[in-house]
């Protein structure tokens, strides 16, 4: 029986037609046997994934994530543990079962996946084609999609003959043609260059805003999970290690891994290199995390009042879920004796509050 996938159909800011999925791994475990041995790839992830929320998984290539992604779609099943998709475990469900809940799920892929044979409309119609929807209903239903990632003068052409961004907005278009109710987008930015990738995940971003849909992102990026993610697990050797919304992981890492997916991302902490250089000047150098309620402008004006000359040599500020962070290096000089006293108080304060470390 063909399914009636015509909820698509966009108005500006109204809201999402039904709720996404919730996907929930409960002590979940996956190991490979190859030959004599046995490779752990996932080891007991727990994780939520609300509905209708944006989640990046992030991790270093063999971090599991690909794996993780394999058993949410039940194309792999896992050792032990439970997977539940708006609570049913689909960890024993039979292979037909599996196929009828894959109508809801939809992949987006690195490579693109498209059928080089096909036109961009045959392959959007194509899952349409493979449900039973009739001609006219596949045909009005690809326009409208086509119309929605932005490529509605591109329906009579074939993939070799659009860009990158392009060919992933068909693959998007594509993957909403069964109106499901979760993407799942596995590195679907690594092939293209930071201008089309933004272009690409504020369409997934307009996706998830206007219908609901849930996404979880797979990366290695954590400038993609900055972007668009509302939460991020952060994964190591097929564990989860860190986990918590953009801000709280972006603005306080706890584990290195995440420390250094962040500062990539942000760059603003001085490398190796520029850290020597500014260690050649006088004064004492600060680096800060500037979150809000830390206090920062008050302790730098108490030190400036004692005679603190105070500049900042490196940084940035930026927003994340509507809160303020970023990080200072900040260049401290005493102009007076009075002044070396000022500038430890003000370490000594900031430091009951925020992260502040001094660079030697």
């Amino acid at each position: 029986m063909a399914q009636q996938a015509t909820a698509l159909t966009s108005t500006p800011n109204r809201a999402p037609q039904r709720a996404g999925t919730q996907v929930e791994f409960r002590n979940v475990t996956k190991i490979f046997k190859q030959k004599r041995k046995e490779i752990t790839a996932l080891k007991d992830v727990n994780i939520t994934i609300p509905s209708g929320s944006i989640m990046g998984i992030i991790g270093y290539s063999g971090a599991g994530k690909s794996t993780l992604v394999r058993q949410i779609n039940g194309l792999d099943r896992p050792t032990s543990g439970q997977i539940l998709l708006d609570g049913e475990d689909i960890v024993p469900l039979k292979e037909a079962h599996m196929r009828t809940l894959r109508g809801n799920i939809g992949m987006i892929f690195q490579q693109f996946n498209l059928f080089n044979s096909r036109t961009v409309e045959g392959n959007i119609a194509y899952p349409l084609k493979l449900q039973g929807m009739s001609k006219s209903e596949r045909k009005a239903r690809v326009q409208e999609l086509l119309e929605f990632v932005g490529l509605d003068d591109k329906g009579k052409s074939y993939p070799e003959q659009l860009s990158g961004g392009q060919k992933q907005r068909v693959g998007i278009a594509r993957a909403l043609a069964t109106n499901p109710r979760l993407l799942l987008a596995d590195e679907a930015t690594s092939a293209l260059d930071p201008s089309t990738t933004r272009d690409v995940l504020e369409l997934l971003r307009k996706v998830n805003r206007e219908f609901g849909i849930t996404i979880v992102v797979i990366t290695h990026e954590m400038e993609v999970v900055r972007s668009i993610a509302d939460r991020v697990v952060v994964m190591q050797g097929g564990e989860v290690v860190e986990q918590g919304s953009v801000y709280e992981v972006f603005s306080s890492p706890k584990t290195d891994v995440a420390a250094n997916f962040v500062a990539t991302s942000l760059r603003n902490t001085p490398d190796m290199v520029e850290a020597q250089a500014l260690q050649a000047g006088n004064g004492r150098l600060f680096t800060i995390t500037m979150a809000e309620g830390v206090g920062f402008f008050d302790a730098v004006s108490r030190a400036t009042a004692a005679g603190v000359s105070v500049n900042i040599v490196h940084g940035g500020i930026t927003t994340l879920q509507e809160h303020s962070f970023g990080r200072l290096t900040l260049r401290m000089t005493a102009t007076n004796p009075e002044a070396e006293n000022a500038i430890e108080e003000f370490y000594q304060t900031l430091n009951s509050k925020t992260d502040i470390e001094e660079i030697r």
